[in-house]
């Protein structure tokens, strides 16, 4: 997500541990997880999953759109592993009318992440990566002497982060430093011990798949991801022959926003793509294709559980019992629950003038990809999967998936009692 969608402040660290207090320059020892006891949803997972007729999403989504004050969106239905439909509505472009199409190159945002978390799996199951291995047993020199991290030094707590916690968003470190007042990078929690989203842990990790692959992370993006994938027009970096085919992206009140070349491999988030090429990705995770049993299903499974009552700002202090029922927890790269249908999992991607979703039911190998040049779609995701899939208790709250026609939900009242279906309870 980007940074400059979220309303943050910074917080006080907490105590650092003994040994620091103590100025001691010995590798701290890991602190026992905080999580949560997983609790099994109540209703029974008997509930048939089925895919709504192409006939009707595309005869709501239009509706939906004008309500929410959407220019444009793309969606996918995937069905057992196969893309089964996908169609373009609206406009890439207001000024020149010119027709979304399912071509039409779009910003992926923190869906970049995802993309990122399958990368770091085959490397896991090749050997180049272990999950639980910490950073001065994976990098050839300490974290603060590498260009971006320099912050960080005088603070051993670095040494606890693994792969594991840097992918499960578990660091420490907020989303950006530039949340701080000073604007520099810090550890805000002890690592291990609560999850607050953090583009700066993804940075971390991503200087740590390079060091150990000894490619850039563009390279092996493309290679790994992307080609296996038949991803024609997806890349970490703007490209030539994307010029001419991009959409306008637009803010909440609908100004327009040129389309940002990125010159920057960016694992947090600076991949370009098209609905049809995102399509075809997410049905290769339910498939489960090019990565072991074991991988898969750890980056797919609760690695630990979430209880902030939304997702941005997640380092505001605060807690809530809300989305135990469901067992709201983080995976590897992914979010995941626990639905009327079985495992849900599903990533996000925000940023000035781009909202884009992606969500899959393991156990069907089914799954929707939503990709809009609107700052607004996020207003229209909710009521578009009820649409399409009926309840599946989605943690629409949490991921800040207000609908349009619910604005008293924009409020701190909202947040300290995060409001869930009575289904889902």
């Amino acid at each position: 997500m980007h940074p400059r969608t979220i309303a943050a402040t910074a917080i006080a660290a907490p105590a650092t541990l003994a040994c620091l207090l103590a100025g001691c320059a010995a590798t701290p020892s890991p602190p026992q997880a905080a999580t949560l006891p997983a609790i099994a949803i109540a209703t029974p997972e008997t509930a048939v999953l089925h895919l709504p007729a192409a006939s009707q999403l595309d005869a709501d989504l239009p509706r939906l759109m004008q309500a929410a004050g959407v220019p444009g969106l793309a969606v996918a239905l995937i069905d057992r592993g196969q893309v089964v439909h996908q169609r373009a509505f609206g406009l890439a472009d207001r000024a020149t009318q010119t027709p979304l199409r399912t071509d039409h190159i779009m910003y992926g945002a923190s869906l970049t992440k995802a993309a990122f978390a399958w990368l770091v799996m085959q490397l896991t199951d090749e050997g180049v990566l272990t999950l639980d291995a910490t950073l001065p047993q994976l990098l050839k020199k300490p974290l603060p002497d590498y260009p971006g991290f320099a912050d960080l030094k005088g603070d051993e707590r670095w040494k606890l982060f693994t792969p594991r916690m840097l992918l499960s968003h578990t660091s420490g470190l907020l989303n950006w430093r530039w949340i701080n007042e000073n604007k520099k990078l810090d550890i805000k929690f002890t690592p291990g011990s609560r999850y607050v989203y953090s583009g700066e842990g993804i940075q971390a990790l991503q200087l740590v798949v390079e060091e150990r692959s000894g490619k850039p992370l563009g390279e092996l993006m493309q290679k790994r991801v992307f080609d296996r994938f038949g991803m024609r027009d997806t890349s970490m970096v703007w490209r030539a022959d994307f010029e001419g085919r991009t959409v306008t992206h637009y803010d909440e009140a609908g100004a327009p926003l040129p389309h940002e070349r990125r010159s920057r491999a960016r694992a947090a988030g600076s991949m370009d793509t098209t609905l049809a090429d995102m399509a075809r990705f997410m049905a290769g995770v339910l498939r489960g294709d090019g990565l072991s049993p074991t991988a898969r299903k750890a980056m797919l499974s609760p690695q630990f559980a979430i209880d902030s009552p939304q997702q941005f700002p997640s380092h505001w202090p605060g807690s809530t019992q809300a989305y135990r029922p469901i067992e709201l927890s983080i995976g590897l790269g992914w979010p995941v629950y626990r639905s009327p249908f079985g495992p849900v999992f599903f990533k996000e991607g925000s940023d000035d003038g781009t909202n884009n979703l992606m969500l899959g039911f393991l156990r069907q190998g089914s799954g929707v990809v939503m990709l809009s040049n609107s700052a607004n779609a996020k207003r229209l995701f909710l009521p578009a999967i009820q649409a399409a899939f009926g309840e599946t208790c989605m943690p629409w709250f949490w991921m800040g998936y207000l609908p349009y026609d619910r604005p008293e939900l924009l409020t701190r009242e909202a947040r300290a009692k995060p409001p869930v279906s009575p289904a889902c309870r």
